[in-house]
């Protein structure tokens, strides 16, 4: 733990390191050491290996965003994009976590600069909304401005997960409304949208299906086991046929207080045992799987075997 004072969201920031009466010598060699990060002139957090995952990284663009957004007070622009979405905890495929992104609330002034997106574009009071403290865009909002920065699955992903925390989808497709650049696969993609998706995988899974004209699944599909018991699989087909993206982040979501990730893997095998005895055909597949673009390779004899079109 940081020897330096933290504020509401766990920063270390300059002026109250001073008052702590740190110098601004120590914060610089914190810096050079890796005990600090430094987030934005001025703003830093303490140091982390964790900060060097996919997850961590996230969490990091997180914190260097809330750092921006709450270094001029008033804030002058609300975060928006990549830097709003990760405040909100939507998902997020495949992000570039370079720039931290605001919105302008005028059609001028947008640009690069000082490790800022600046996007010119109108806002009105509905549109903003407060996060602890931070000003950022809506939900909606924020997965529209994310939607048509990315491509189809990008945008599925984004969508999904707005849906599974309560977004409106009419909302947000009146705000697709209207000529914008990347709008046509984020219509595509809000139009098939499922609040039922749980992860990026299970999205970026379903983008690829939809992407190569397969039979769409039924998300999270309940079958019950030869022993009574009734399960929810992530996908299923037809009668029988069940898909289940497994990820790393999906056994420490199946955790049970005390399990690790091996108590997981065996009560996963116990359960797929038991729907495999009711009849139920199991196919599974991984980030490498989704990575090299083998699901649709994988998926198509299943499906044309059981009989799915």
């Amino acid at each position: 733990m940081t020897r330096f004072p933290l504020d509401a969201y766990g920063l270390v920031r300059r002026g109250n390191a001073l008052a702590a009466d740190f110098s601004d010598d120590e914060l610089a060699a914190a810096v050079r050491s890796g005990d600090l990060l430094r987030l934005t002139p001025g703003v830093y957090v303490d140091g982390s290996e964790h900060y060097a995952t996919p997850a961590g990284a996230e969490q990091l663009f997180r914190l260097r965003s809330i750092a921006v957004a709450t270094t001029s007070t008033p804030q002058r622009h609300p975060l928006s994009h990549t830097s709003a979405a990760v405040v909100h905890g939507l998902p997020l495929l495949h992000p570039t976590l370079t720039h931290v992104h605001v919105t302008t609330g005028e059609n001028r002034g947008g640009g690069i600069r000082s490790g800022r997106h600046v996007h010119p574009a109108d806002l009105c009071a509905a549109d903003t909304v407060d996060i602890g403290g931070v000003c950022a865009t809506t939900i909606e909002r924020t997965a529209v401005d994310v939607a048509t920065m990315g491509d189809f699955a990008q945008a599925l992903t984004v969508f999904d997960g707005a849906l599974r925390r309560g977004a409106d989808r009419e909302l947000m497709a009146r705000t697709l409304h209207g000529p914008r650049p990347g709008v046509r696969p984020a219509r595509r993609a809000l139009a098939v949208a499922d609040p039922g998706s749980e992860s990026v995988g299970e999205s970026w899974s379903r983008a690829q299906i939809i992407d190569a004209g397969l039979p769409g699944p039924l998300v999270q599909r309940p079958a019950a086991g030869i022993s009574g018991q009734l399960y929810r699989c992530d996908f299923g087909w037809g009668e029988n046929l069940l898909g289940e993206f497994d990820g790393l982040a999906k056994y420490g979501r199946l955790a049970r207080p005390g399990e690790d990730a091996a108590d997981v893997t065996i009560r996963e095998k116990r359960r797929e045992d038991d729907l495999r005895a009711m009849g139920f055909v199991m196919i599974r597949w991984t980030w490498a799987t989704l990575r090299s673009g083998r699901l649709v390779t994988l998926l198509r004899p299943w499906l044309a075997r059981h009989g799915v079109s």
